[in-house]
């Protein structure tokens, strides 16, 4: 029996239903909800006409397919028959006679996308035919779709080694693989935005795969220099195997262009720092003591010391005190860029007070002698 003030988990285990829980509850809760534009409906043919095709959307309506609709899709749909099931994209109710509007080859479209967002998330690898090159990277098509593989997402054996860096070599470069097949994978997919972008990083073959495994942080390794570029340079480990040296990890010191550090054919001697994605990332500087510990036991606050001004930024000046350890010279203690850069020219040695130092964190900061 239902009492006054009984909650609802009571009512139930009394074994009753209260009023809003009832049958037509439960009914309602089951239903099938109406679709809305852009979702994706199923149904099938129940009429053709002139330029039109007739789908039961049960239990909501009837959908049409016409006008515009009709001519990007006429080619499939000449040949459709009646009770043939098709998958279409409803795009609006707005018609006179009561029809849902649908749309053959916007479903066409979501379902690609929704194929193209389950390969983002399963990193699917394809094999894709490169049809043509930009500047930036590589056109390839998938599905109708034309997606984008940046030249910074290619891998070691195929990004353009041009000493200079020159974007007209690197566009002959890419030129190069138009009408080969790389294997890639969906890095970016965004339907509203119609941009899909593949990387080849991370989806070479199982044979690469094998090469890199017998590969750990912390090993050792003579290889040989087989480019540069302005992130870095690239090293040869064995045959069918390349690593990268980031322009970060090849020196303490400050490393403005790897182009002029290291000659193709070069050996030289790399640190495994990690092993990922079938790509192996390599370190010089890992070889080398951190002279920042060795300063750490050297200076202090407030000591007097001489720097060489290294480079400008939009904070100020960078000014070594030796190989590998630099402080910043904040423009705070000038009247303005242009009065910092005529009192510290580059390459010139100067007197400095230490204002700030931080060796556990790299970090220090120069006061000008007055």
């Amino acid at each position: 029996m239902v009492k006054e003030n009984m909650t609802v988990e009571e009512i139930e285990v009394e074994g009753e239903v209260p009023e809003n829980q009832g049958p037509m509850t439960e009914l309602l809760a089951s239903a099938p909800t109406r679709p809305i534009v852009d979702d994706v409906v199923e149904g099938p043919v129940i009429a053709t006409g002139r330029a039109r095709v007739f789908v039961d959307i049960a239990p909501f309506g009837t959908g049409i397919i016409y006008g515009r609709e009709y001519l990007s899709a006429r080619e499939t749909l000449k040949n459709v028959n009646i009770g043939d099931v098709i998958t279409a994209k409803v795009v609006g109710f707005d018609n006179d006679e009561g029809y849902i509007e649908i749309s053959l080859r916007e479903a066409r479209q979501a379902l690609i996308w929704n194929e193209a967002e389950n390969a983002l998330q399963k990193k699917t690898v394809f094999e894709l035919p490169v049809t043509e090159a930009n500047k930036g990277g590589l056109l390839i098509a998938w599905n109708g779709i034309q997606g984008f593989l940046p030249a910074s997402q290619l891998a070691p054996t195929h990004y353009p080694r041009v000493p200079d860096g020159d974007k007209d070599k690197i566009f002959t470069e890419l030129k190069k693989l138009v009408g080969t097949k790389l294997e890639v994978l969906v890095i970016t997919a965004s339907p509203k935005e119609q941009k899909l972008i593949f990387s080849e990083k991370g989806a070479g073959s199982s044979e690469r795969a094998s090469l890199v495994e017998k590969y750990h942080a912390g090993d050792v390794l003579d290889g040989i220099v087989t480019g540069a570029t302005d992130f870095g340079i690239f090293v040869k480990l064995e045959e069918g195997l390349e690593g990268l040296v980031h322009i970060s990890e090849m020196d303490w010191a400050l490393v403005e262009n790897p182009r002029t550090r290291y000659k193709t054919g070069e050996k030289i001697k790399v640190r495994v720092i990690d092993v990922k994605d079938d790509k192996v990332s390599l370190s010089i500087k890992a070889l080398i003591d951190d002279p920042w510990k060795v300063a750490g036991a050297k200076y202090r606050k407030d000591q007097k010391v001489e720097a060489v001004i290294i480079k400008y930024n939009k904070h100020g000046a960078l000014a070594s005190i030796e190989e590998g350890v630099a402080g910043l010279v904040h423009i705070s203690e000038f009247g303005s860029e242009q009065d910092l850069r005529a009192r510290l020219e580059l390459g010139k040695v100067y007197p400095f007070t230490i204002s700030f130092f931080e060796p556990k964190d790299r970090r220090m900061t120069l006061k000008p002698m007055a």
